[in-house]
This record gives C-alpha cells, sequence and structure tokens, in this order.
C-alpha cells in the first residue's frame, strides 16, 4: 500500500522512534513547522493513540499491568483504528502524516524488551496494516544511560519508563534489528547530540529526499 512519493498530491508518512528519553517530543513540532513551510498538509498523531479509542487504550497501557501478548493486541488494535479513522483518510488526500512512533515501536518494545516472538509480532502487522509502512522512519537513537538521565530530569515515569537499563538496551536493538531490515526507510538520528546538531541531521536528511 506504501508507494515512492514524487508529488505533492501524494501523501507522505514520517514515523518518528526511539527510546523514552531520546528527545523525540522536542523535535517534532519543529520538524512539522518545517514541513508546512515547505508547503505540506501537516497531520501530527502518535502511538499509542491518535483517536478517541486508541487513546483510552494508550492509557490502559501506560498504567494498567498486563503480559506482553496482552500489550502487543492492545497496541496493534488501537493502530487498526488509528489507520482507519486518520492515517489513511490523510495520505489518501495528500496530507503529510507526522506519527510519534508506529509499528517498530511494538517490534523494539514488546519484542525487544519483553521478548515476544518477532513471527507473532509479524503476523500482527502484516493482518493489521496490510502492508502499510512509513516512507521514512526517523529514529532517534543514543544509549540506555543517558535517555535514563534525562527521563529522570524531566517527568514522573510510567510502566514502561520504569524498566531497567537491559530492558531498554534491549529495546535499543530491537530498533537496530528493525533499521538493518529496513535500511531504505530507516534514518538514524544521533541524539546524544546538541538539540541544534539533532536538528541539522533532520534537516540533512529531508533534503536528501528532495523534502
Amino acid at each position: 500500500m506504501s508507494s515512492p512519493l514524487s508529488s505533492k498530491n501524494i501523501g507522505r508518512f514520517i514515523s518518528i522512534e526511539g527510546i523514552d528519553g531520546a528527545g523525540k517530543s522536542t523535535h517534532i513540532a519543529s520538524l512539522s513547522a518545517r514541513l508546512q513551510q515547505r508547503g505540506a498538509d501537516v497531520v501530527n498523531t502518535r502511538e499509542p493513540g491518535g483517536t478517541p479509542l486508541a487513546e483510552t487504550l494508550r492509557g490502559l497501557l501506560l498504567h494498567s499491568g498486563m503480559d506482553e501478548l496482552t500489550e502487543a493486541l492492545l497496541v496493534f488494535a488501537g493502530r487498526r483504528d488509528h489507520l482507519r479513522q486518520v492515517i489513511e483518510p490523510a495520505l489518501s488526500s495528500g496530507k503529510t502524516v507526522l506519527c510519534d512512533r508506529f509499528t517498530d515501536a511494538t517490534f523494539a518494545y514488546q519484542g525487544g524488551g519483553r521478548g515476544m516472538e518477532l513471527s507473532v509480532l509479524a503476523a500482527l502487522e502484516q493482518w493489521v496494516q496490510q502492508g502499510r509502512q512509513p516512507d521514512l522512519t526517523l529514529w532517534f537513537d543514543l544509549p540506555a544511560e543517558l535517555a535514563a538521565q534525562r527521563r529522570a530530569a524531566a517527568r514522573e515515569a510510567d510502566r514502561f519508563e520504569q524498566q531497567d537499563l537491559e530492558f531498554f538496551n534491549k529495546v535499543r536493538a530491537g530498533y537496530a534489528a528493525r533499521a538493518a531490515a529496513a535500511p531504505t526507510r530507516f534514518a538514524r538520528i544521533d541524539a546524544s547530540l546538541s538539540v541544534e546538531a539533532v536538528s541539522a541531521q533532520i534537516e540533512a536528511v529531508l533534503e536528501a529526499r528532495g523534502w
């Protein structure tokens, strides 16, 4: 369902990924503004979430105890609603969708962090998404130790953010595996650098794609 983009009339799907504390939220607003300045009609959204139903599921995922399979099923249920209600309609009308996390996060967190069988996640991915993937994924990558320092200084931890460094090292490895499997879609951003340096990396990725 995803296809190369050569016209402003064809929607672009950009996902922003990375472990908690990678600094994604710092750059999403500026990236959205940058794309709008270049003529894009941008829809900003997030996962888990993006629709009333998916936002309800987000609350359960972040604050209620459950096993990894229940987590994955809730994530994909919310994603299905998100795709049908927000993402696909926006792309069909030529808009740019800027999504804070998508399926790569599920493979990283439930697959890498929780240790779920990747074949189960892959089956759910195909069933729910029917081939839909982002056109570009900006992966904000940094060591788990640095991310933990940033989280501690920024906010109260949710159920995922309370996990130990071993968990987040596994999540980071999960992202690395997804990036290795889709090198043309992924662009690694060194998120350990300054805000200005990270912004420059994002700009370079956009310019390389003619966006």
